[in-house]
Parts: structure tokens; sequence; C-alpha cells
């Protein structure tokens, strides 16, 4: 059985929820991690969650915000400490674009002790990848794709499996048509929905680039995708939020919606 656990689902300045990131628990018990929001409390996350640094050796980071990137530096601490004290084998992968790889590169080499950073480009590996650039895994193929962000350059990607399965990540911006091939029928879309369409005045979506639970849902429903999966949301509303932003997005999209909290496990068949 696929899962998919949120680890967070709030957006960068939320401070009642953690910032979005999340990890794919595949059938052979492998791991996929997903960005890592803003800072070491995606340590306590990944600790809660059970979560098993042994089985992840492949990580993707979308784009270099700071409630995305900043927490991969703790993973990679993380990592290259438990390389360095015997408990971890093999390589750790991470990819990204060209920009975050010189973010991670040059933090990386700032912060880190000299011992842990000696694991990074030896044992911690940061590979770059270009817009439709596939990349074969162990349980999928990743498929990266620009989502031709007008703040900064960010990445999404379509994971596709031997069964057919098609896993579709837009990151944390509103759709590009130049994604579609990658998010049409897609059997799981992961899209950010910053509010409720009511609420479009308060929180002001449009101004940051972002979509309401309304515009999320219409998309979900023109790429005739499955099961939807909304998060990087407001913080302001978290005890309704899921049966208010659920109702919404019925009202547009047939398919099932899913409206997680911070933690929950999402099984994906």
């Amino acid at each position: 059985m696929r899962k998919l656990v949120i680890l967070g689902t709030g957006f960068a300045m939320a401070t009642k929820c953690f910032n979005t990131c999340f990890f794919l628990e595949l059938e052979d018990g492998s791991l996929f991690l997903t960005d890592a929001g803003g800072g070491n409390g995606i340590l306590r996350q990944l600790e809660v969650t059970g979560f098993d640094y042994q089985k992840c050796q492949h990580m993707f980071v979308t784009h270099g915000h700071t409630d995305h990137v900043l927490g991969v530096i703790w993973v990679i601490r993380k990592v290259a400490d438990l390389m360095n004290k015997g408990k971890y084998e093999g390589k750790f992968h991470i990819y990204c674009h060209d920009v975050v790889r010189e973010m991670l590169l040059r933090m990386t080499e700032m912060t880190l002790k000299k011992k842990d950073f000696a694991r990074v480009g030896s044992d911690i590996l940061i590979h770059e990848v270009k817009d439709g650039e596939a990349v074969e895994l162990p349980q999928f193929r990743l498929t990266a794709f620009d989502i031709l962000s007008t703040k900064a350059k960010q990445f999404g990607y379509c994971l596709q499996f031997a069964d057919g399965m098609k896993f579709t990540c837009l990151g944390d911006e509103p759709y590009n048509e130049h994604d579609r091939a990658y998010a049409e029928q897609a059997d799981w879309l992961l899209a950010e929905a910053f509010c409720q369409y009511k609420d479009r005045e308060v929180f002001k979506p449009y101004e940051k680039n972002h979509s309401t639970v309304k515009e999320a849902s219409e998309l979900a429903e023109l790429l005739r995708a499955k099961n939807l999966v909304l998060y990087h949301t407001e913080d302001k509303h978290l005890a309704t939020r899921k049966q208010e932003y659920a109702a919404e997005a019925r009202q547009y999209y047939q398919g099932n919606v899913f409206v997680p909290d911070d933690l929950d496990v999402i099984e994906l068949g």
C-alpha cells in the first residue's frame, strides 16, 4: 500500500501548522521526501511519523523559498550525522533545479560542520534536473517540470508507477498550461489552495500568485484528475478547514477531495 504522509500544510508565514511538505511511503517500505519546511521543525515532524532516514534515499526540492528549502539543510545535516556514525548506508540523492542546487551547496558549506559538509558531493548528492527531464528511480519514473513561476524558479514533478498510477505535485503556485501533459488525468493531483474563494479579499491570494479552493478545484475538474489534495493554506481556520475547504471544492470538482491536517496519512492504493 502506497501512502502519502503530510508533514505540513501551511503557507510560508504559518505559525499554527507546519510549512507544506510531505513524503511518500512505497510498497517496499522506501520513502520519498518532498521539501522540508522552513527550519528544524522538520526534524520533529519526521520524528512524530516514525520516519526512518535509512529508508529515504531520494528527495525532491521544488524551489528556494524559505518555507521549502531551509528545512532541507537540517535533513542534510541529519543524514550526514547518521552517515558519520555508521547508521546510514548508501547514498542520499536530492533532485532540484539549478538555482536550488546552488543554494543548497552554498548554505551547507556555510553552515554545516566540516565533517558533515564533507559528505556533500560524495555521499549526499544534489542532482540538477531540467524541465521535462525524467529520472528512473527504483519505484517510479520522476519527470520534473518548470511551473513557470513569476516569483522564483520552481519545479513540480510527475511520478509514473509501473502499475500506471500517475502522481503529480504542482508545487505551491497556480497551474500553468505548459505542464498539462504531467497533470492531465492524474490519479493524484496535489495543488495549493491559499484560502476559500469567499475569503479572497481577506487573504489576497492573487497578489501572492496563489489560488483559492475554487480555482484549484475547477482545475482538477478540467484536468480530469481522480483525486485532489489541497495544501499550502492560510492557518486562521484550521479547526474548520478540512470541512469548509472540502465543501467548497465539491461545488466545482466531482472527484475525491482531501484537505489534510499536518501529520495526516492518505492511502494512495
